[in-house]
């Protein structure tokens, strides 16, 4: 199974790369975790999730928000096998294994990401785990979408983001469709992943595709 790393900034939208650690997790994947400060306080805004501690003990606190849930793997005893798939790390630790080109990951995925990482990123900052991390994505040619959640986009983001996607990054706005006609939010959260899991070619059916199946008028 793949390797891939998962960076959360402080855009809105916290929920989408919920989803996407759980669905990863799920299918059998490695998930290597890093969140902005700012990424930390949305957490808490928007999903009343307080990570304090150290690093292994917010590793400990996201697994139980983010994936035991979905896993029904309640903590490190129930299964290292699973447990150990997931790993976090802290975005000053610029010496992290991901800042490494050294270490091969199948590619990152940027959910929600803030037009100050975009920035970051376009312009070969850095600054941080997250931009170093990406920074390697695009050197070693591996595969870097991003998920920015902002509007309306000023000249500034436009110019950045076409940055990013003349260097070859995958740019998924979290801009649901509706032709699968939603009824719950979570629907519309899973079109959003499901494109990403799409363009790390992974396999995934969470929503209904053009085309594929009439919707019935009762669930």
């Amino acid at each position: 199974m793949g390797k891939y790393v998962v960076a959360i900034t402080g855009a809105s939208g916290v929920v989408y790369a919920q989803r996407l650690l759980q669905v990863l997790i799920d299918g059998g994947h490695h998930c290597l975790v890093t969140i902005s400060a700012p990424g930390q306080r949305v957490l808490r805004e928007e999903l009343d999730w307080n990570l304090v501690g150290s690093e292994k003990q917010i590793e400990e606190q996201l697994w139980n928000y983010l994936v035991a849930p979905a896993t029904g793997v309640a903590s490190v005893v129930d299964s290292l096998e699973v447990r150990n798939r997931f790993r976090y790390f802290d975005y000053r630790d610029i010496g992290a294994p991901i800042a490494s080109g050294s270490v091969r990951t199948e590619g990152m995925v940027i959910i929600p990401c803030t037009m100050g990482t975009v920035s970051g990123i376009a312009c070969g900052a850095s600054s941080d785990l997250i931009e170093r991390a990406a920074d390697v994505i695009l050197k070693e040619r591996r595969t870097l979408i991003v998920v920015p959640r902002e509007t309306p986009l000023n000249a500034i983001h436009l110019r950045n983001l076409l940055t990013l996607a003349e260097l070859g990054v995958h740019v998924v706005p979290a801009m649901p469709g509706f032709y699968h006609r939603p009824q719950e939010i979570q629907e519309l959260v899973d079109f959003i992943v499901s494109r990403v899991l799409d363009l790390l070619d992974l396999e995934n059916q969470l929503f209904l595709r053009w085309g594929t199946q009439e919707r019935t008028e009762e669930k």
